[in-house]
């Protein structure tokens, strides 16, 4: 390992100390890989429709961002080989635990049954081909949100398999996600002690920008941050911190730079407003430092030292950040996953302590 490595590496892979990748993407090579998770009726249909792939709409194929260079295989689709994931993914970083996030579209498609079949399948495969391959995997349950009560029904099925360790859900839906319609999937979930999920991606119901659709690609990513900050305000606002003390949302591929500034100006709204929502009984730094936590990936806070400190103080805790690589997109190149010049305390809660307390299920041995 080159010294990078070594400092990331603070503890060997498989230990309970060592580091927990918080979002990696396993990619299903094609619909036909789906289709055996699938009733009948299902794989039939789909077949007579010709349902195209759904997992090209936030990361075109071929476009740069979706792997990096040295992560794209001679053949395939980046991130679908379990080899390739132990080789450039889990040894690397001496990861002891990666939890998975498949990104296939489940939430793109309008009709609810056809999404909770997709939503189905792809957990099973995910348990199948992945989880029961590779014992430092952990994974995310896929939810169709388009419908809350099989949303429901797919938590209710996948909680008592321990190796799910969170409940998915994308940064822009149909409904900002302080909406009651999305409630009984945040009750079922904090009963499961199970932390939802908000990974970046929309279902592209409605611009993705607040002021009209896009023109190009590095527009859409690049705005991404205003939804977690649209969807932040809704989950303080509407009371689903209060509503769910102990339920934890992690911002997945949010960034986090943004937070400090937005926190802000959000406090000294809420000051001056806080008479129309008098269930926020504390200002929002507070309920964020209870209730929030963001994947460190994309990094997008200046690499000096100080400057990190400073951010750090700014957000008014160390505990908010969690290791990610985000594999096989790019993020970052070679090792530097996380600034060189991190200070080696806060380098070991990001990428083991604040993970462990997040995600209580990894705390329990799998048998």
């Amino acid at each position: 390992m080159a010294d990078t490595d070594t400092a990331l590496a603070e503890a060997p892979p498989g230990t309970d100390t060592g580091i927990i990748d918080c979002d990696i993407h396993p990619a299903a090579p094609t619909l036909k890989a789906l289709l055996p998770y699938m009733p009948e009726h299902w794989q039939e249909w789909l077949v007579l429709r010709g349902m195209h792939e759904l997992d090209t709409i936030a990361y075109p194929r071929n476009s740069p961002l979706t792997a990096r260079p040295d992560w794209r295989p001679a053949e395939g689709r980046p991130g679908g080989s379990l080899d390739l994931l132990r080789r450039q993914a889990l040894d690397p970083f001496g990861t002891s635990i990666a939890i998975c996030n498949p990104l296939y579209g489940v939430q793109f498609v309008h009709s609810e049954e056809m999404a909770a079949v997709y939503a189905t399948a792809v957990n099973d495969w995910m348990a199948r081909e992945w989880l029961d391959r590779e014992p430092r995997l952990r994974a995310s349950i896929v939810i169709p949100t388009q419908d809350t009560a099989m949303a429901v029904a797919e938590i209710e099925r996948l909680a008592p398999d321990r190796r799910f360790v969170q409940v998915l859900m994308l940064a822009m839906q149909e409904a900002p996600l302080g909406k009651r319609r999305y409630w009984p999937i945040y009750e079922a979930a904090a009963r499961h002690g199970l932390p939802i999920g908000v990974h970046a991606g929309s279902t592209y119901r409605h611009p993705v920008s607040g002021s009209g659709w896009h023109s190009y690609h590095i527009e859409d990513v690049a705005v991404q941050s205003i939804g977690f900050q649209s969807q932040l305000t809704s989950l303080i606002s509407e009371g689903v911190f209060i509503k769910y003390p102990t339920l934890t949302f992690v911002f997945i591929e949010s960034g986090f730079a943004w937070l400090p500034a937005h926190l802000w100006r959000l406090t000294k709204t809420w000051t001056s407003l806080r008479r129309e929502i008098p269930w926020v009984d504390r200002p929002p730094l507070d309920l964020v430092r209870r209730n929030l936590r963001l994947t460190a990936q994309p990094f997008d806070a200046p690499p000096a030292a100080d400057d990190i400190d400073r951010l750090m103080e700014h957000m008014g805790s160390d505990e908010l950040l969690l290791f990610a690589t985000d594999y096989p997109h790019w993020q970052f190149d070679g090792a530097q996953a996380l600034p060189p010049l991190l200070a080696a305390g806060l380098r070991r809660k990001i990428t083991i302590d604040n993970p462990r307390a997040t995600y209580a299920r990894l705390q329990e041995p799998l048998g």
